[in-house]
């Protein structure tokens, strides 16, 4: 099977990034802008998830509390983003947005 995926990642500071760009290069993946690529992945197996993380975990040393994989791809007709490894975190531009209430405060005295 072939599947067109964006990986978008961060190792942390001193994450195998090395082994990722070989890995990368390996796939003829293109760059899409820091820490992101897009590529064909081919695989034997029907979960291509699955078959990704396990190929990853085989070429590049990834950190359990720091490292993060986000891949992107098609299913059914319509674009999925999933972590295969690390979790999504607080944006930093939370805050930012100036969501809050601009209503006059007042109290209850």
């Amino acid at each position: 099977m072939k599947h067109f995926v964006w990986v978008s990642f961060d190792l942390g500071v001193k994450g195998d990034y090395e082994g990722m760009y070989a890995w990368l290069d390996g796939k003829g993946a293109k760059e899409c802008g820091d820490s992101l690529a897009c590529f064909w992945f081919e695989h034997k197996r029907d979960d291509l998830l699955e078959d990704l993380k396990k190929e990853l975990n085989d070429n590049v040393e990834l950190d359990e509390k720091k490292s993060r994989v986000y891949v992107i791809r098609l299913v059914k007709g319509k674009m999925k983003g999933s972590f295969i490894f690390g979790r999504r975190r607080n944006p930093p531009w939370a805050g930012f947005g100036g969501t809050g209430d601009d209503a006059e405060d007042s109290s209850n005295e």
